[in-house]
């Protein structure tokens, strides 16, 4: 199994480090998908173009078509809830969550 594969990023130790997390019903979609992925992103679209590129149809998942973060997905940065072309502070958590609704 190679790093990417394994969830680990191929530049991780380098100052662009993120960590990633993902919520479990996106990851079972997805062989060999991990809850907690690392890798260097500078932007919101950047990680989402390498989740995309790691375990294809991620992205379509994550984003619609206009594009932007599909209205049940949300992703927060350091606690805030953020947009497609929101910039990550290099060794930010970003956290990939699905709306949860009922009644």
């Amino acid at each position: 199994m190679n790093d990417r594969a394994s969830g680990f990023g191929h530049n991780s130790g380098v100052e662009n480090a993120i960590v990633v997390r993902l919520p479990g019903i996106l990851v079972d979609l997805f062989p060999g998908a991990r809850r907690r992925v690392e890798m260097d992103a500078a932007t919101v679209r950047e990680m989402v173009d390498e989740l995309n590129r790691r375990w294809p149809g991620m992205r379509d998942r994550i984003c619609d078509s206009s594009p932007a973060i599909r209205k049940h997905m949300n992703v927060f940065i350091d606690g805030e809830r953020v947009k497609l072309d929101a910039s990550i502070p290099p060794g930010s958590e970003v956290f990939v969550l699905t709306a949860i609704s009922g009644g």
